[in-house]
């Protein structure tokens, strides 16, 4: 990865070469994303901007031709956040304002790929008797509607919160080049000093829980603001273990659990961070010095 990073940050060509390459391949967008994320922390927009707009086009093209939107929509969100990082320093606001980024992943799937998302949402609907079982049967006729319009706002929410994570993902492999280029252990101190302040985390609990009342719409606000306490909860993990100077299988076992488990450990972590917002389970605040990994003076 670090020869990788090395050619990216060779030159204009070869950076453009990485970004509009990687966003040409379905599997292979995030990636773009990531070098284009580290062209833009390194170098800022003025210099990214042309290595960002060659990057752009073969996205356009497979949402155009194809009607896939991830590759388009995880540059742009992950450039974005690049942009916060850059100007703030501070992961707690870039997790922050990838809500807003999801937000507006939502209403673009909704608004382009509003009759797919309906279509899916009328199947889940005629077997959720059969999911539910008694449960569903007990429910009432007006609860009944209520659940079944509910159902294509949150599945418009987790679409587009996955491609939130994967942005956040995509900025979090490009701070990583960043670091390891410039800053060596940089990423490492500032991810593992993470941790959301209790204003903003309750604030993003009652999105959560209180989403779905203020609207069948506001639904797709609870997957959208779990994102950021999740990379919270994580960081909070990766800390905790780097203080304890445990091993690194405590963190493999981890990753493993969550992807095996993803319905159980992902709320967990959803917790975890609300916990460590009134705990503080680190005891530290970190300063701005030390949550840097730029490597610039």
């Amino acid at each position: 990865m670090r020869a990788l990073a090395e050619f990216i940050m060779r030159g204009r060509m070869q950076a453009t070469l990485v970004v509009a390459g990687c966003a040409t391949l379905p599997l292979l967008y995030w990636l773009g994303a990531a070098a284009g994320s580290l062209v833009l922390l390194r170098r800022g927009l003025t210099d990214a901007l042309g290595v960002l707009s060659l990057g752009l086009l073969p996205a356009l093209i497979w949402w155009l031709y194809a009607d896939d939107p991830r590759a388009l929509l995880v540059l742009l969100g992950s450039s974005g956040l690049a942009l916060v990082l850059r100007a703030s320093e501070s992961w707690v606001r870039t997790l922050l304002v990838s809500v807003v980024i999801g937000v507006v992943f939502s209403v673009v799937l909704g608004a382009a790929f509003a009759a797919q998302i309906e279509m899916l949402a009328q199947a889940l609907i005629k077997v959720m008797p059969a999911l539910l079982g008694e449960t569903y049967k007990q429910l009432s006729v007006d609860e009944q509607a209520r659940f079944a319009s509910l159902i294509a706002p949150v599945l418009t929410g987790l679409i587009a919160a996955l491609l939130q994570i994967v942005s956040v993902l995509s900025l979090i492999v490009g701070r990583h080049w960043q670091a390891l280029l410039y800053n060596p252990g940089g990423f490492g101190r500032e991810f593992r000093a993470i941790r959301i302040p209790l204003g903003p985390a309750m604030l993003l609990l009652a999105l959560m829980l209180l989403g779905p009342n203020l609207g069948a719409q506001m639904a797709m606000l609870t997957p959208l603001c779990s994102v950021p306490l999740v990379f919270a909860g994580l960081a909070l993990i990766h800390g905790l273990v780097g203080q304890k100077r445990l091993a690194g299988f405590w963190l493999v076992g981890l990753y493993v659990t969550l992807l095996l488990f993803m319905q159980l450990i992902y709320p967990l972590l959803v917790v975890l961070a609300i916990v460590d917002s009134l705990i503080d389970f680190r005891g530290r605040h970190v300063s701005k010095d030390t949550d840097s990994a730029n490597g610039e003076g």
